[in-house]
């Protein structure tokens, strides 16, 4: 087993990876004592398939738990949801002493974690993420958070998990969807933090895509890693934390444009890109190096360009909303170099158009 350590004082907790761990949660849960008693949070596809392994793995560690359900995707995350399972709360007794146990990706970790800052003021909640999304990104680092109709996750709240465990055999029953959903983040880390790591995806392609575990297990543990030295220097993302944005401003703004029908990690994928061009336009990043992510995430399937029939006008009106700018002006995340990003609000409007695609 992997464990890696988010470092925030009183508030740290662990990142546990396991192959097939889903079934072992209850027995860690029962030691650690978090909770008399556990609600696991999910939406209705994950429930049907991972929701019964971890009810069993919790009823025979001798903890009380329910499953509750709301509807899966994106659609579900808003205010609605997050009032609709705290009226189930409320219906169950939970109180102050029992936990949340977010069960599924990135939307139901942001709406269990969102849920349990909300509710009776904060309660304990667990993160069990069964995306690679999630297990690489969403699940650490305590961002909860839902949508509203001006832009993607503008109410929410810091609030970190007791614990994040994560069970790589999960991977293996993915559709390829997800997995490449999730595969734009990890390339994210390469880019921002660890150039190294980088060339290891570029080696290790065909094993990652061919799902092999301890080649993944490797990835999403230097991923999270990343992650937890990153949150551990800057919680509440004032200042260093904000380098894992990179990709997400414009990323958010098409994924905003899309109607929220185009997955996360395809718009990170295609923000990516586009933060390169912006480095290259601006004389911070050669060419060379900005066309060397763009094959890496080309070749992972990955798309590298705004879809032919998106709005370029709103895309660039979803900038000015997103929860990324600063005095009117959104902030964008810009390689140096592979491994190296700065954080930067001075993006001439001309270059931004002429990036989105605006003539």
């Amino acid at each position: 087993m992997q464990e890696i350590t988010v470092g925030l004082d009183s508030r740290s907790y662990p990142i546990l990876i396991k192959e097939g761990q889903l079934g072992l949660i209850g027995s860690d849960l029962a030691m650690r004592n978090f909770a008399k008693r556990y609600i696991i949070v999910a939406d209705d596809h994950v429930a049907d398939l991972y929701g019964a392994l971890l009810q069993d793995s919790l009823v025979t560690a001798g903890l009380d738990c329910e499953l509750i359900t709301f509807p899966r995707g994106e659609v579900s995350k808003h205010l609605g949801t997050v009032a609709e399972l705290a009226s189930r709360l409320a219906q169950l007794g939970v109180d102050r002493k029992d936990a949340l146990i977010a069960l599924g990706g990135g939307v139901t970790g942001d709406i269990t974690g969102f849920l349990a800052a909300s509710y009776m003021r904060g309660i304990p909640f667990i993160q069990v993420p069964t995306t690679l999304l999630a297990q690489v990104d969403s699940s650490v680092g305590g961002k909860t958070g839902v949508d509203i109709p001006e832009g993607k996750n503008l109410i929410g709240a810091f609030y970190q998990p007791k614990c994040v465990y994560i069970d790589s055999l999960i991977l293996k029953s993915l559709p390829a969807k997800e997995l490449l959903n999730g595969l734009a983040e990890v390339i994210k880390y390469g880019v921002i933090w660890d150039g190294d790591f980088f060339a290891y995806l570029g080696e290790n392609r065909a094993a990652i895509l061919a799902l092999e575990l301890p080649v993944l297990e490797k990835v999403v543990g230097r991923c999270c890693s990343i992650k937890a030295e990153v949150v551990a220097a800057d919680e509440r993302e004032s200042d260093l934390r904000r380098i894992l944005n990179y990709g997400h401003t414009i990323g958010h703004a098409v994924e905003a444009a899309s109607g929220f029908s185009l997955d996360h990690g395809l718009a990170v994928a295609i923000g990516m890109v586009a933060a390169n061009e912006l480095a290259v336009g601006k004389g911070l990043l050669s060419k060379e190096a900005a066309a060397k992510v763009r094959q890496l995430i080309a070749g992972y399937g990955l798309p590298v360009e705004i879809p032919a029939g998106y709005d370029r006008r709103q895309i660039k009106d979803y900038l000015k909303t997103d929860k990324k700018t600063i005095g009117g002006r959104p902030f964008f995340v810009l390689p140096t170099e592979i491994g190296k990003v700065l954080i930067t609000d001075d993006v001439a409007d001309g270059l931004v158009d002429q990036v989105v695609g605006i003539k």
